[in-house]
């Protein structure tokens, strides 16, 4: 019966990141002050949150992405929304400690349905070459759409602080609830149900991803910079405002609101990302892991130098700068990053292999996060900001090593 509403999948890869990134933006520009007040937590608790929503995609990337590769890619990423969307629901809901982690775990593991196995699932329906451009594309469209968000957060929330967050989760269910209906599969052939072993199964085909990722070292260091990006932001996610606002005095713009100050500041990162990524479009071949690679070294030293000059920056306006060079150069390493793990991938391994980035990324968040937290709290947070600059450092060596192997060494 709805066969027929099927809509290529270009089309619906942008819908979900159109509305995903909206909806996201919407809850996450609010969800600190809320946690902050409305929940009332204290501050070991607002690093226990975090860390328990890295430690839920820790625990969850590698069996949904074995999920998205046996099963189906378009059911992983359907239950993935209806997940995330009901953590969300939770936390807007319930604004105390205990649900608030609960709400952390559901969504986390939601994250984890979606994380891979979106990637892989456009690139079985599309190519490899052409979900490589439509990584650039897709980051330009979610990042219009997450401006839209962010202008719904100030005005919805300007009176009930977690109404966007309770909005912006029913808005995540829909897209579960529409994928239903419009998202089609037919580059992912499943493994036949009489040919499955449940967890047999699902180990053999984690080993074969373990094994694609061994036969090419290039891989291997790819997942190395990983770890340093996860290492590297916690710190300074977690520290960042709390620096301007200790450091600085915060200049007062729509009736003395510090969240539509902040949410402006995003806002025009935003904007300056979406001329950032067309320009890296044009200028790097997605389908050349050398040049993409090339791209990555200047990105890893920008982000890491202008983090430690942001920590010891005497001006607010330099520091704003600074602030604005590090969110600009973070959203294009998003989409870099997934076209150079995707580099000549088999489809029955893609999603793994892409969930297994997802998972060296959250250890490094779970060692980061609360190992900064202790540099804060014994020193300072300039230290902590500082040390998470050059925990990056570390990358740029991987790297150059990753962009000195030769293609035939990688099978390429």
């Amino acid at each position: 019966m709805f066969r027929n509403l099927k809509v290529d999948a270009t089309k619906v890869y942008l819908f979900i990141e159109f509305t995903a990134s909206a909806f996201f933006s919407m809850m996450f520009v609010t969800m600190s002050l809320y946690e902050a007040t409305v929940a009332g937590l204290l501050p070991y608790q607002l690093v226990l949150v975090g860390t328990t929503l890295e430690i839920s995609a820790f625990v969850f990337e590698i069996p949904t992405g074995i999920v998205a590769d046996v099963v189906s890619r378009r059911l992983s990423i359907i239950i993935g929304y209806v997940l995330m969307g009901v953590g969300f629901l939770i936390e807007g809901l319930f604004p105390f400690f205990l649900p608030i982690l609960l709400a952390q775990v559901v969504w986390g593991l939601g994250y984890t349905f979606t994380s891979g196995a979106t990637q892989a699932w456009i690139s079985d329906e599309v190519g490899e070459e052409k979900a490589n451009q439509l990584f650039m594309r897709a980051t330009q469209v979610g990042l219009v759409a997450s401006l839209l968000g962010m202008g719904l957060a100030m005005w919805i929330g300007a009176n009930n602080v977690a109404l966007p967050i309770i909005l912006g989760a029913f808005g995540v269910i829909a897209i579960g609830v529409v994928l239903i209906f419009i998202m089609p599969e037919t580059g992912f052939h499943p493994t036949p149900k009489e040919d499955r072993n449940n967890w047999q199964h699902m180990w053999h085909t984690f080993n074969q991803g373990l094994n694609a990722v061994k036969a090419r070292p290039r891989l291997i260091s790819i997942l190395g910079v990983g770890l340093f990006y996860g290492l590297y932001s916690e710190g300074f996610d977690r520290l960042w405002v709390k620096h301007l606002l200790d450091t600085f005095e915060i200049p007062v713009i729509f009736g003395n609101n510090q969240i539509a100050f902040f949410a402006a500041l995003r806002i025009v990162g935003s904007i300056l990302t979406i001329f950032a990524v067309r320009f890296v479009e044009k200028r790097v071949d997605s389908g050349n892991a050398h040049s993409i690679g090339r791209a990555m070294l200047i990105v890893t030293g920008g982000i890491a130098v202008a983090m430690i000059g942001f920590a010891i920056s005497p001006l607010l306006p330099l520091a704003l700068g600074l602030y604005l060079v590090i969110d600009v150069l973070r959203d294009v390493h998003g989409p870099l990053n997934s076209a150079w793990v995707n580099q000549k991938l088999d489809s029955n391994v893609r999603a793994t292999v892409h969930s297994m980035t997802g998972q060296v990324d959250a250890f490094g968040q779970i060692a980061g996060g609360p190992s900064m937290a202790l540099v804060a709290r014994f020193s300072s947070v300039v230290a902590a900001i500082a040390a998470s600059g050059f925990l990056l450092l570390p990358a740029m060596f991987l790297v150059g090593r990753a962009n000195k192997i030769p293609m035939e060494e990688n099978g390429e």
